[in-house]
């Protein structure tokens, strides 16, 4: 027997890869819409979340390693934030809630784990690689937030739980010696 609420799980899945992208014009007209689509990298196809997520990881190294963890904790916030407000309008303004092409949930997640696992190559690729992981498999309760909450919130929730998910593998592997 099958989980039905898997099968509407898998269901969204291939109705979000069959939703129609907007034009690199109508993402740029606007300051939500061009941070929503992360900068248009959540236009590139296939895999806009984890285009979204390659181009977060260049502009934390570049922005990050020079701020204060104060203002680095504010600016995650902040961006959270602005991500509900953000991808909540521009998801109305597409008639999709969750458009598989919004990316600043990814970008703001990975900052978030890129902000607190070690910062060396390798522990940044596996984070990386955990983040993607968690965040297209949703296992509960990820899949739980993405399927029932709603709006600008429950398009950013589900990465933040990805994140945490990542962050606890993560620092197991730190704990157990498996990373420096």
């Amino acid at each position: 027997m099958t989980d039905p609420s898997q099968d509407s799980h898998d269901t969204s899945l291939r109705a979000r890869g069959r939703v129609a992208f907007p034009s690199w014009r109508w993402v740029r007209a606007d300051p939500g819409r061009l941070l929503a689509f992360g900068f248009g990298s959540g236009l590139l196809r296939p895999g806009s979340g984890t285009w979204g997520t390659l181009l977060a990881w260049p502009l934390w190294a570049v922005a990050a390693p020079a701020a204060p963890d104060a203002a680095l904790g504010m600016f995650l916030l902040a961006a959270f934030a602005y991500g509900c407000w953000a991808c909540g309008r521009v998801g109305r303004e597409l008639g999709v809630s969750d458009h598989v092409g919004m990316v600043w949930d990814e970008m703001v997640a990975f900052w978030l784990v890129l902000w607190l696992v070690p910062q060396t190559l390798g522990a940044q690729a596996l984070a990386f690689a955990l983040f993607r992981l968690f965040d297209t498999v949703k296992p509960p309760p990820i899949h739980y937030f993405d399927a029932r909450l709603k709006g600008g919130f429950g398009v950013m929730w589900d990465d933040i739980v990805a994140a945490a998910y990542t962050l606890l593998v993560m620092a197991i592997a730190v704990r157990t010696g498996v990373l420096g």
